[in-house]
């Protein structure tokens, strides 16, 4: 067999959309690989990556004809090492070492390391969603991602940590079983904070404040002296706020989950997000950005809190760029080849002194 095709998953913004990859093998040609669909650097680079794991696996790398390997749809940008392992699997159902038949019901996605082993990727749960939406039988992700991705109940959940324990189990040489998540359980073990309001003494008049906003999703400017408590109860915030539903919880897991956020040991975020973005933040940083781009700190406190300390100290510019995202919920990053829309709904702490000289503060308190 000299042409393999297989699924895998592209990430715009925090929805996913199917990529077929489709490698050819032509022999009587001289040796030259070509990554065709509008790849970056990152895709590019691969080649070198799956040559030293298929080295390292004891795979044998094709030295002879032409290489193609297109990535579609064309005329989409493909980034990142996310392509390595499906790549690197077509390659050998190319040649024939891995059966045709196995790989129809997948999607496959995962960075290679040189010795073979599979990284973590970002933004696996969307993938995961966008293949049960295409009503594929499951997904085949790195073991540190498989959490995320088993959210989604109704598609199987393949976790690999190597490049020769996939190959086995697409040959069905190994057996594994796909990972399941209890979502209730899940949801209920991680929905605790690790502060709570009712540690706060005193500031009677200041909480009773704050539990107004909290009821009305009201935005909050505090004012006092350094050491004053405004931080305390700005991190105290979410724990007054009503708990996550699933969807507001999918929804801003999906965001970690492609800025490459969440850990293993947390593949859903059940608790509101509290973000403290320093006053020195750039605005991409803040709203989003970057020549691929990317979320900001408003879209990771997307059903959180945004917590602007020192608010005289951050840029006019900065400031400015909160309007529309305060007012519609979502922010819109334009650029030249794409648009991409991040969810922005967010409660706005703000805290500041009285002025900018402490000593004659703190001896007017006195």
């Amino acid at each position: 067999m000299a042409l393999a095709k297989i699924y895998s998953t592209a990430v715009k913004g925090i929805e996913a959309y199917p990529i077929e990859i489709e490698v050819d093998i032509s022999r009587g040609h001289l040796p030259n690989i070509i990554i065709v669909g509008l790849p970056d650097a990152a895709v590019k680079e691969s080649v070198s990556r799956i040559r030293a794991a298929f080295a390292n696996a004891g795979y044998h790398f094709p030295g002879q004809g032409r290489l193609t390997i297109n990535l579609a749809p064309a005329d989409v940008k493909k980034e990142g090492p996310v392509y390595d392992l499906p790549i690197a699997v077509g390659i050998l159902a190319a040649t024939g070492l891995v059966s045709s038949e196995a790989l129809r019901g997948f999607a496959l996605a995962g960075e290679l390391a040189l010795d073979g082993k599979i990284r973590p990727i970002k933004g696996a749960l969307s993938m995961a969603m966008n293949c049960s939406e295409k009503g594929l039988q499951g997904v085949i992700v790195p073991a540190a991602n498989a959490g995320e991705a088993a959210v989604v109940s109704d598609i199987d959940v393949i976790p690999v940590s190597s490049l020769s324990e996939t190959i086995g189990f697409l040959n069905n040489k190994i057996k594994i079983k796909p990972l399941k998540t209890d979502l209730g359980e899940t949801f209920s073990r991680l929905s605790r904070y690790e502060v709570d309001f009712a540690e706060v003494k005193g500031q009677e008049h200041v909480k009773r404040a704050l539990a107004v906003a909290a009821s009305g999703s009201h935005n909050v400017l505090m004012i006092g002296p350094p050491g004053s408590g405004k931080t305390m109860l700005a991190r105290r915030m979410p724990t007054i706020l009503p708990l996550l539903s699933l969807q507001e919880s999918l929804e801003t897991t999906r965001i970690h989950s492609v800025s490459g956020l969440l850990s293993a040991d947390t593949p859903l975020l059940a608790t509101r997000p509290f973000r403290a973005p320093h006053h020195t933040l750039s605005e991409p940083g803040l709203v989003g950005g970057g020549t691929y781009p990317r979320p900001g700190e408003i879209s990771l406190a997307h059903n959180g809190v945004l917590f602007l300390d020192e608010l005289p100290e951050f840029h006019r510019n900065l400031l400015e760029s909160l309007r529309q995202p305060l007012e519609e919920g979502a922010i819109v990053i334009g650029r030249a080849s794409v648009s991409v829309t991040y969810p922005a709904r967010f409660m706005l702490i703000a805290a500041m002194n009285p002025c900018g000289c402490v000593e004659n503060c703190t001896s007017t308190l006195n």
